[in-house]
């Protein structure tokens, strides 16, 4: 799967492995680098000896069941991508070696160069814009692990993670047709949630211009995900409307709680279209203009667990215009909300722009520049605020709106070979700016499903800025050795932040301005034709993003903001590598070090007296660990590759003044262990069939590790899961499979459920 990693023999060319190399060039492999084909490289710095893992479509298709983009990911070493059902599209963040899937922040994804990551927050809502990308369309995925390159900013202190799609040498169509199905079963809830996909592709080249159009519909179910629930320690004396149907369970403190029902059940319908075009001037410089196109109808239902005397179920007083109902469950009285079972509806709308020039002579020269704009062209959600049984009752409830929010990128990157195309020594540089805008409002209005904004709730406002200038010195000094030295100059601005709640007028929030400089360097050496040593080390400062800074909570009807400031993240990294070329295969061992100072979490200040929980430092957490990848191709008998790798990580939190009861405990959502199994048999040229298997260990939510019940709703838990595929090829253009994940059915957690045993079926075709 990874082999387009393999380590070779010998050093080729460093101007062979940059991202300059021409159309005409066989692909070549260097130290450190992946495989480049033809004139699609990755927009990864492949020529930095550092630790960078592939995968291509082929591969893809072959051996993974993907029906988003982001299942590309599913067996990639130390990665996580926590996605809750399909078309999950606001919760399916990646973790890294020392990140958890609360820091969605401390990655970078990409898209031909176009930035997918929503740095607008941290947490599992801002989500990578995962729906950007379909399946089909990509040509391959690379990853570049660590802060080791200068071109990148500090939230490239987990992965950088890169999606090449496809562009036409010639004529080309693809159809893709899949359905998909669980059967969940959790508390109460015992149903099947289904969904389908279809997509369709085109694209040509003539002459000096190559196209592409693609398009793709996603009709999906997701399981209930939330669920109401009442501590039975704070029942509140007697009285209330008898009701039966509570479940009794243990929370993941271990405290006795109920399950009063689901809510966030998803029915997803999403669209994703995408117009490309490229224009060559000459063999060895080309324009690219890229248009992305997602839309999202989103209903999130709910399903009361509670039943009256008569056998209906209770939901609340459905009569009244009332904000809490009482009920009796066996004598103890709890109160109902409006909140408890509030289903929603969303209507989003985004735009993704990308644009860029690129020279790549693989001479003396190369440059690009680029720009891309990501637009919140229409976001809204809308939630009721009395009670609702049905998702049709319309009623008073609020509306979230994000219009107006988004980010834009502008670069330009440079490449100088002093030698020319022969050079052993290849210079990087370049100028970016990175910049945000928070526009999140909240608005009563007097009919949840359809009616106009009314008075204001809450508003948070802001903007964030990153002005970078970059520098990395990549040089084959000696026969055998390899070195790249970098650092990263950086001016970070925020502004315009403001806040304000149901009263007129807005709270204005201080601007800051402040620079940092965040040095590189790697190191290889090949020890012999098959064994090379690589070291990497570079400081990464991730900078608090727009969100963390100006946006807050209200309690009692009061904003209650985060901090605007917050200290930006401050890591240093390492790595140790030894890595083995094997006959279609490779091994890597790498030992990986991280110490961060001021970490961004959201905690309360126990410290100070606080009550409220609200983003802030915590200054130090250092992680430890190994990670061992392998891969083979004709594993013991022609046929049969394996692809494994296993991470074992010591994530501990050494200081927090604001809660000090954190010090000396796990970082959340980080586990232990790790580890992935993939093997693929090839049967003749018609049948493949793929067996895998993924395990992550033991890991918490809360930062003093005070949930150690993670099977639980809100709880964080180990899991072992088996995923099976099997791919026929009926013709050399049409071809048909059937796939399952989670074979074995286990229920386990990331603060939500994850899917059950999840069938699907897929025929494609490509002519």
């Amino acid at each position: 799967m990874h082999c387009r990693k393999v380590l070779p023999a010998a050093f080729i060319s460093l101007a062979t492995a940059s991202a300059g190399a021409s159309a005409s060039e066989e692909p070549v492999k260097t130290l450190g680098t992946v495989t480049v084909i033809g004139n699609r490289p990755t927009s990864l710095p492949t020529q930095i000896p550092t630790t960078i893992e592939g995968i291509t479509a082929h591969e893809i298709a072959d051996k993974i069941n993907a029906t988003d983009a982001e299942d590309a990911l599913k067996y990639f070493p130390s990665l996580l991508v926590r996605k809750r059902y399909v078309g999950d599209y606001d919760h399916a963040v990646l973790a890294t070696r020392a990140s958890g899937t609360g820091n969605s922040a401390r990655s970078l994804v990409y898209a031909d160069g176009v930035l997918l990551s929503n740095l607008l927050g941290n947490g599992a809502s801002f989500t990578p814009r995962w729906g950007m990308v379909t399946p089909e369309e990509i040509e391959r995925v690379d990853v570049l692990y660590g802060p080791f390159s200068a071109a990148y900013p500090g939230n490239s202190v987990g992965a950088v993670v890169d999606y090449v799609t496809r562009m036409p040498e010639k004529f080309e169509g693809h159809v893709r047709v899949s359905s998909f199905g669980q059967d969940f079963k959790l508390y109460r809830t015992d149903d099947r949630f289904t969904g389908n996909q279809g997509s369709v592709s085109i694209g040509d080249r003539n002459g000096n211009v190559s196209w592409w159009l693609s398009y793709n519909r996603l009709d999906s179910d997701g399981q209930p995900l939330v669920f109401a629930n009442r501590l039975v320690s704070l029942a509140s004396g007697t009285g209330g409307l008898p009701v039966t149907g509570a479940v009794p369970d243990k929370d993941p403190r271990n405290r006795d709680w109920l399950l009063l029902g689901t809510t966030t059940q998803s029915d997803t319908v999403q669209d994703h279209a995408k117009a490309k075009f490229a224009y060559d001037f000459s063999p060895t410089l080309r324009a690219t203009y890229m248009l992305g196109y997602w839309r999202n109808d989103a209903t999130r239902s709910s399903r009361s667990y509670l039943r009256d005397a008569s056998g209906d179920p209770v939901y609340g007083d459905l009569s009244n215009a009332t904000a809490s109902f009482p009920i009796s469950v066996d004598g103890r009285r709890y109160t109902l909300l409006a909140a408890d079972f509030a289903p929603s509806r969303a209507d989003l709308e985004h735009l993704m722009h990308g644009l860029s020039i690129r020279s790549s002579t693989g001479r003396q020269w190369d440059w690009e520049a680029a720009a891309s704009l990501y637009d919140y062209a229409h976001d809204q959600v809308r939630t009721p605020t009395i009670f609702v049984a049905n998702p049709d009752t319309h009623g008073a409830g609020s509306i979230a709106d994000m219009e107006g929010t988004g980010w834009t990128t502008l670069s330009w990157k440079a490449t100088w070979r002093p030698g020319g195309a022969d050079t052993a020594h290849i210079v990087d540089f370049g100028l970016q700016r990175d910049a945000t805008k928070l526009d999140s409002k909240v608005f009563g209005t007097a009919d949840w499903i359809g009616g106009p904004a009314g008075a204001r709730i809450s508003e948070f406002r802001g903007k964030t800025e990153l002005q970078s200038l970059y520098a990395q010195d990549t040089w084959r000094f000696a026969a055998d050795w390899l070195a790249t030295l970098g650092a990263r100059l950086e001016r970070w601005q925020a502004s315009d932040g403001a806040r304000g709640g149901a009263a007129p007028g807005l709270i204005r929030l201080p601007e800051r301005d402040e620079n940092f400089i965040s040095p590189k360097l790697a190191l290889a050496y090949q020890l012999t034709p098959e064994w090379s040593l690589k070291a990497s080390a570079g400081r990464a400062v991730r900078m608090p993003t727009v969100s963390e800074l100006y946006q807050g909570t209200l309690v009692a009807g009061t904003v209650v903001n985060n901090d605007p400031n917050l200290d930006p993240e401050r890591s240093w990294t390492g790595e140790l590598t030894a890595e083995r070329t094997l006959s279609d295969g490779g091994l890597r061992a790498t030992a990986f070090h991280e110490d961060t100072r001021d970490a961004l979490y959201s905690q309360i200040n126990t410290a100070a007296a606080g009550t409220v929980s609200t983003v802030q430092n915590v200054d130090h957490i250092r992680t430890t660990g190994v990670e061992l990848a392998y891969q083979k191709t004709g594993v013991l008998f022609a046929g049969l590759d394996l692809m494994s790798s296993l991470t074992y990580a010591h994530s501990r939190i050494v200081e927090n003044d604001n809660f000090p009861a954190s010090v000396g405990k796990w970082q959340p959502r980080v586990p232990d262990w790790r580890g992935n199994l993939l093997a693929t048999y090839r049967i003749g040229e018609k049948w493949t069939t793929t067996l895998g298997a993924r395990y992550s260990g033991k890991q918490y939510n809360q930062l003093d590790n005070s949930d150690p019940h993670g099977t639980a709703y809100t709880g964080t838990s180990n899991f072992f899961v088996i995923d099976a595929r099997v791919r026929y090829r009926i013709t050399d253009a049409i071809t048909a499979s059937l796939s399952m994940d989670n074979l074995n059915n286990d229920t386990y957690w990331n603060f939500h459920p994850y899917p059950q045993r999840t069938l699907a079926a897929e025929l494609s075709a490509d002519f």
